[in-house]
């Protein structure tokens, strides 16, 4: 089951965080998060899974950055979101995507239990112009059923920024 807009916004406060918030963000069965100002690219053209990858940070000037295809950026809401009762799912908006830019590759799975800012996996089709601030993505919560652990200690909670892979430390002991 999903929650609808209502629900997450009677939610907001108890069972549901999501900071800030705004009432005009809630959708009917979902709610609008917007880019951050800040975005991290690779620094090296291969990447190892084993190894942490070189990142620089790019800021997104009040007139927009142009985004180029070919490149991974990777963002971050601006919204801190956490629940302990709900899965939090996350989905690019379909005005943006209808734009050729989209917002994950493979990870808006969230766990039960999550907190942080969501890392966004931005890549673009052909050249487009981002701005901070904009709605970029959805999030919407789905019900669990039967006994769960919850998300707490995992190589993404509780981050204060973008995080970028982590994989490699699935090898360290």
């Amino acid at each position: 089951m999903i929650l609808s807009g209502k629900a997450i916004k009677e939610k907001i406060g108890k069972e549901i965080i999501i900071r800030p918030f705004d009432d005009k963000a809630v959708n009917p069965n979902s709610y609008n998060l917007t880019l951050h100002n800040e975005l991290l690219v690779y620094e090296n053209a291969v990447l190892d899974m084993r190894k942490p990858n070189a990142t620089k940070t790019i800021t997104i000037p009040e007139e927009g950055l142009l985004l180029e295809p070919g490149i991974l950026y990777l963002g971050r809401t601006q919204e801190y979101t956490e629940t302990d009762k709900y899965v939090p799912m996350l989905e690019g908006r379909s005005s943006v995507g209808r734009l050729g830019l989209f917002v994950h590759v493979c990870a808006g799975f969230g766990d039960v239990g999550f907190k942080g800012y969501w890392t966004l996996e931005i890549h673009c089709i052909q050249p487009i112009r981002v701005y901070a601030g904009v709605g970029i993505c959805q999030i919407y919560y789905h019900a669990i059923e039967g006994a769960y652990d919850l998300y707490t200690s995992g190589k993404y909670q509780n981050n204060t920024g973008i995080q970028p892979s982590l994989l490699y430390r699935d090898w360290e002991f």
